[in-house]
């Protein structure tokens, strides 16, 4: 594309596009327009369309109607090649990459170079790309060596050193710390003053605001509106994607009949690497009360839940009190389905999403099924009720799909984790471990599961909710337990805690003396 563009012309217009799939329509006359030097965010709730309408633009998908302009010209774009041809780059929520292969060998892969292939040469091309907009790359590490954020910087990179002026991001943030959130922010600002056009599809209303120009709502599959951020609120964005006024309070009932359901004592764990994820880690989770875990990615939150679940053999005691019996049983030494027939669910959400859990090309139903079906147990498999479950968690989640039996994989994002989420909560579980349960989802879909999690509570459950956001964590947990390198750094009554306070906890490499604040151990 040309170095130089006009200001009057976008660098990007649709017109009245359109895509079905089936009976089920994704898009339905949607316009919009991006200019060079701005940032567009596009916001709606999970199965509004807002992927399937960039993977029109990208080349993924092509419209049943309507027309795009790239800098004020016709184009038809029939494939993602296509796409390159018009400058149009897509850095997709699930990265594309090869882990065998190094940075460098993925952002050249496909590519025809001028003369002979050199290595060399193409890694000098990407440190200047890097340079330029203020990335940290190494372009000879390998793939399989990277943190989440460092793929995704592959990715962006691989886009622009393909001449990309148009870039789109699908939900960029969605698993990046909030210090990785502000640095891509830093990058996607200095694209914008080299006039690049980008486009950002999410979710998260307080990042809408902090990068964006303006913002375009689809509700539904339809546009519901375009406004300039500087001149909207949270609670408008809000009201124009659902389509309602709806209230950004967190419900959070009080505790009753409080009393202790699992009990976690010297809890420690080394990997193979003789790293120490977890050290110490000694705290109690009551029926009857969420228990937020709060810290920085990789303090050993995971491991944690994986402990619990039976997933890793940690040292130390793990005690579950039965609250019919009230008989105490061990779980550590049981394999994990014995300990989810105590009752004891995990609901983790991971950065892979289809990685952990849930079968792509299977149905809801069929997803549903594989966490109540045993081996050996009949050859005839139950399907009623894992039907009637899966049409409740559609109903009640506000799942978007065509039925219950169609694949996962074909589900929005968002609706995919709906699936997940919903699975462990719907099983009635005695205690309930929902790690990152919200990753990824709209404000509406978020607030429904904190509905769920809250009245898993009411019903005298024992709730660990594993966050990210402290604004939730603070405003639906009883208590908050933080954690930072393995070790638990305090626990806070978090009615009487701050972002602050627990800021602070979460930077602590050890217990300190004041480890409470209104809470209990």
């Amino acid at each position: 594309m040309s170095e130089t563009h006009q200001n009057d012309v976008p660098a990007i217009r649709l017109e009245n596009i359109t895509k079905s799939f089936g009976s089920v329509i994704a898009n339905n006359n949607v316009s919009l327009s991006v200019n060079h030097g701005e940032i567009m965010a596009i916001l709606g709730e999970n199965g509004s369309g807002k992927t399937t309408l960039m993977n029109m633009i990208s080349g993924i998908y092509f419209p049943d109607r309507g027309r795009i302009f790239a800098d004020g010209k016709e184009v038809v774009i029939r494939s993602p090649k296509y796409a390159f041809r018009y400058g149009i780059g897509m850095i997709h929520q699930h990265f594309k990459l090869v882990d065998v292969f190094t940075a460098a060998e993925n952002i050249t892969l496909g590519m025809k170079e001028k003369g002979r292939y050199d290595i060399r040469r193409c890694e000098e091309q990407i440190g200047k790309i890097a340079a330029q907009y203020g990335f940290e790359i190494d372009p000879r590490r390998r793939i399989c060596d990277m943190s989440v954020s460092e793929k995704q910087t592959v990715e962006i990179i691989k886009v622009l050193y393909r001449g990309a002026d148009i870039l789109i991001l699908d939900e960029p943030t969605a698993v990046l710390t909030p210090q990785e959130t502000e640095k891509l922010f830093t990058v996607l600002r200095r694209m914008r003053e080299d006039n690049k056009a980008i486009i950002i599809i999410t979710h998260k209303l307080n990042e809408v605001m902090a990068i964006s120009d303006r913002v375009t709502v689809l509700c539904k599959g339809e546009n519901a509106g375009v406004v300039k951020t500087s001149e909207t609120t949270e609670e408008k964005l809000t009201e124009m994607m659902v389509g309602k006024k709806i209230s950004l309070d967190i419900e959070r009932s009080e505790p009753k009949d409080v009393t202790p359901r699992l009990v976690v004592k010297g809890l420690s764990f080394r990997r193979r690497d003789g790293v120490d994820v977890l050290k110490d880690v000694t705290f109690t989770a009551n029926a009857g009360e969420i228990l937020g875990i709060a810290g920085i990615a990789g303090s050993g939150q995971r491991e944690l839940i994986e402990s619990i679940a039976g997933l890793l053999k940690p040292q130390g005691t793990i005690s579950y009190i039965d609250p019919q019996s009230g008989k105490e049983e061990q779980l550590c030494g049981k394999k994990p389905i014995q300990i989810r027939r105590l009752g004891v669910r995990m609901a983790f959400v991971p950065e892979d999403r289809m990685g952990m859990g849930m079968v792509g090309s299977m149905g809801i139903t069929d997803n549903v099924m594989l966490r109540s079906y045993e081996k050996g147990k009949t050859v005839f498999l139950d399907r009623k009720t894992p039907q009637s479950l899966s049409e409740n968690l559609i109903r009640e989640l506000q799942i978007v799909t065509p039925d219950t039996d169609t694949p996962v994989s074909m589900l929005s994002g968002g609706n995919a984790q709906k699936v997940l989420v919903g699975r462990e909560i719907v099983s009635e579980p005695k205690v309930l471990m929902a790690a990152y349960p919200v990753r990824g989802l709209d404000i509406n879909a978020s607030y429904t599961i904190y509905r769920l999690l809250d009245r898993e509570k009411q019903k005298g459950s024992a709730v660990i909710f594993v966050g990210e956001d402290l604004d939730a964590l603070l405003a639906l947990s009883d208590r908050i337990m933080v954690m930072n390198s393995g070790c638990v750094t305090g626990i806070v009554d978090a009615r009487e805690a701050t972002k602050e306070e627990i800021g602070m906890l979460m930077t602590k490499s050890t217990k300190g003396e004041v480890d409470t604040v209104n809470g209990t151990n």
